[in-house]
């Protein structure tokens, strides 16, 4: 199991939920992490609740408004480069400068390389423990809302971006060559979720 799929809940539509993916950030104590989300400034928006035979959970918010998930599942999580799994985590934060110290004081999230990237700003790499997995940046003008995007590797950029558009959905932006010579495509499946895809070649 890598992910699940589920109809938007009646009360998240009435507030304004859109289609969206959302990651899950593996903790040892649910309830003890949520607390600490509410005391670094961040929100919860669904309270600590198990999920029989799975986990438990909670659905929290960054201080920007940046929605994720505690989680503390009852198996082993599984952690790959295979295509189809998630490769790349990248906040949009509302703010780079407050956003990091957010997550690195929560779970011990470290710096990498710090990409200068002219006027969009600074893109700051971060590690879990070992190797480099994400980035964060301020968020551009032309993201709506602060966000988590998260890249599905694949064999090859341009297939996916045709795959993509095959299906219903939009290419954003892409393909395109990110530092260490791999290819990025960002884009919109049919029902308005953004997501974004990660290649070794184009």
């Amino acid at each position: 199991m890598v992910g699940g799929l589920m109809p938007i809940p009646e009360e998240a539509s009435a507030r304004g939920a859109r289609p969206m993916w959302t990651g899950y950030i593996g903790v040892d104590d649910v309830d003890g992490y949520a607390a600490r989300v509410t005391a670094a400034g961040g929100k919860i928006s669904r309270a600590p609740e198990d999920i029989p035979g799975v986990g438990r959970f909670a659905v929290v918010g960054d201080p920007h408004g940046a929605t994720f998930v505690l989680f503390k599942g009852m198996g082993e999580t599984p952690a790959d480069a295979a295509p189809g799994r998630i490769g790349w985590h990248e906040l949009h934060a509302g703010d780079l400068e407050t956003a990091f110290p957010f997550y690195a004081s929560l779970f011990g999230w470290t710096k990498a390389d710090a990409l200068d990237m002219g006027p969009m700003g600074i893109y700051q790499i971060f590690a879990t423990g070992g190797a480099p997995v994400g980035g964060m940046m301020t968020k551009t003008s032309d993201m709506p809302v602060p966000m988590w995007l998260y890249y599905v590797n694949v064999d090859a950029a341009d297939a996916a971006a045709e795959r993509i558009k095959e299906n219903g959905g939009q290419v954003l932006m892409g393909p395109h060559e990110v530092p260490g010579g791999i290819w990025i495509v960002q884009g919109i499946d049919p029902q308005g979720a953004m997501f974004a895809i990660v290649a070794p070649k184009r």
